[in-house]
């Protein structure tokens, strides 16, 4: 099996394992669904996991580099109309033309860092939203946290907040919120990371946190948002 497809199949594994964890996925929609407006972009859609919570809307446009992803998504939510899919993703040049379906947000969940020029991302996104549209992004967080499951999973960085604020800055958008969230999801990455050394999300632990930890801790934070997280949160609007 060849370096590349060996990648893809991990990262097809784990995006199935994550599929299992509903309410973590709940917990996302309840922060990305208030910031989002009618006609949305979700760059790095992967098979699908989040791309069912946006189905509301007008029009959805689902992208993924994988062509694998895309199938899969399409075998899950195909048969809605207000649903389109490409297989590219914001670094491409084909990017710049979804500007003609005036999209008023972009959603990106932990997919940006393994974008390996995401400043160049980011623009891209901001650059085909009309005025007001949003990018909203989670993402990784603390360079402290990486281990063997960032590497097998192909992510180039996890992010600080000042690494936000340049992002912001270079793509012209404001930082309408920049927060932490899931912090027990911390340590259990600082342990998998450092002490474990686990070269996967172990499929128990999945189940563990989104059974017993998510539904608690999203709603103490819905009202407390922590000091630190495993993720940053952050809505982007363009002036």
């Amino acid at each position: 099996m060849t370096a590349p497809t060996a990648r893809l199949e991990y990262l097809l594994e784990d995006q199935r394992r994550m599929a299992k964890a509903r309410n973590y996925f709940a917990w996302q929609g309840r922060l990305v669904r208030p910031e989002i407006g009618r006609r949305v972009v979700e760059v790095g859609c992967g098979i699908g996991n989040f791309t069912g919570m946006l189905l509301d809307r007008e029009l959805v446009i689902a992208l993924d580099v994988q062509q694998a992803c895309i199938d899969r998504l399409l075998q899950r939510h195909g048969d809605r109309p207000n649903l389109e899919t490409r297989a590219f993703d914001a670094a491409s040049p084909e990017f710049a033309d979804l500007a003609r379906y005036r999209p008023d947000s972009c959603v990106c969940l932990n997919v940006l860092e393994h974008v390996e020029d995401d400043r160049r991302a980011v623009e891209a996104m901001a650059s085909v939203l009309v005025p007001g549209g949003r990018v909203v992004l989670l993402l990784p967080a603390f360079p402290s946290l990486r281990g063997p499951i960032d590497r097998n999973l192909g992510h180039f960085r996890r992010y600080r907040r000042r690494d936000v604020d340049v992002l912001a800055e270079g793509a012209g958008l404001r930082i309408r919120q920049l927060h932490f969230i899931n912090s027990m999801g911390f340590f259990g990455w600082w342990a998998n990371a450092h002490l474990l050394r686990l070269n996967a999300n172990p499929e128990w632990q999945i189940r563990l946190f989104d059974a017993c930890i998510a539904p608690i801790q999203s709603r103490i934070e819905a009202i407390l948002p922590p000091p630190f997280g495993q993720s940053l949160f952050a809505v982007l609007e363009k002036p």
